[in-house]
């Protein structure tokens, strides 16, 4: 097949050989080689390393002995282990469950409410504000809340005197009893503006039409909200979720600022558990069999999370079909 091209003024011809492109599918695998080298060397050897120590007895020096699986039966039966994962079922509720509710409700308020009667700039404020959490460190999030939660001179207390409500002045995350909700409500306060976000960005994509003939029929906000808001939103819904869980499974530095996993063990979760199973108890093949079985679980729960979100985008397709 011959071609001609424009050069200075003179048409150049030349000759492109049929059957053979000018960028080869093949070259595209290059763009991924420096992704999957980096995720080899930084995720797969680490896990696969740590897999290993997982079957052995070691204490960081000298050379580990072979156990096989006498860590994970050891970790069976182990009542520490499964009270800190029973931790971490409270806080997938406190960074998953209750954030996606709460940020659902808010996106569509800001969205569908504020939007229309304050305008965009509003919106956008209340939204960063909001976000905010987020873009801090969780290192200082923990300090500032560990003043305010202070049982002596701490602000929340002050408040509480100050309105009248002395009696309900607690020793927040020093008391068994109250530690862990603690924990769950500075989780709430971090982790809210990150479905509120993705929600409305998600919201962006909605025909207006739909809210605009929803409320000329007489719907309330309400019903707008449950029949035309969360049908439309259903993949970033199930993003959320799937993100969300997977941060709570896997929280470590709030319980390490906040409460080190005490008071005797009431806030402690997995990871924090492998920590000082890791590096104060210097059990290393126990630790890492704690991260081994944490990682696993995160990664199944990965799995299932994709394959039913791609079946209901498969069946979404369908219909529209």
């Amino acid at each position: 097949m011959t071609t001609t091209a424009a050069r200075g003024g003179r048409r150049v011809a030349g000759r492109v050989k049929a059957g053979h492109p000018r960028r080869p599918r093949e070259t595209y695998a290059l763009f991924l080689l420096p992704g999957v080298l980096a995720f080899t060397v930084v995720v797969v050897v680490p896990f696969l390393m740590n897999t290993g120590t997982s079957f052995t007895d070691w204490q960081g020096v000298g050379t580990p002995s072979w156990t096989g699986l006498a860590n994970y039966r050891e970790l069976w039966d182990d009542t520490e282990f499964w009270a800190s994962f029973r931790h971490s079922l409270f806080m997938v509720l406190a960074m998953a469950a209750i954030p996606t509710a709460v940020g659902l409700v808010l996106a569509a308020a800001l969205f569908d409410h504020i939007g229309k009667h304050f305008g965009s700039r509003v919106v956008a404020v209340l939204r960063a504000c909001y976000y905010l959490p987020q873009v801090l460190p969780i290192a200082v999030a923990g300090i500032v809340w560990s003043w305010i939660l202070a049982p002596d001179d701490g602000s929340l207390n002050a408040l509480l005197e100050a309105v009248g409500l002395g009696s309900w002045q607690q020793d927040w995350l020093g008391d068994p009893d109250f530690a862990l909700y603690s924990v769950m409500g500075v989780m709430v306060w971090v982790q809210l503006g990150f479905p509120l976000v993705v929600f409305m960005a998600g919201l962006q994509r909605v025909d207006p039409g739909l809210y605009e003939a929803a409320e000329l029929d007489g719907a309330g906000w309400w019903r707008r909200f449950w029949h035309i808001t969360l049908p439309q939103i259903r993949p970033e819904i199930s993003v959320v979720l799937l993100w969300c869980t997977i941060a709570a499974l896997k929280v470590f530095g709030a319980v390490y600022v906040l409460t080190k996993g005490g008071p005797g063990g009431a806030t402690d979760v997995p990871s924090y558990f492998s920590f000082t199973t890791f590096f104060e108890k210097t059990q290393v093949g126990y630790g890492a069999a704690i991260s081994t079985v944490l990682t696993v679980i995160i990664l199944a729960l990965a799995l299932i999370g994709l394959r039913f979100q791609t079946r209901a985008e498969d069946a979404e397709e369908g219909v529209r079909a």
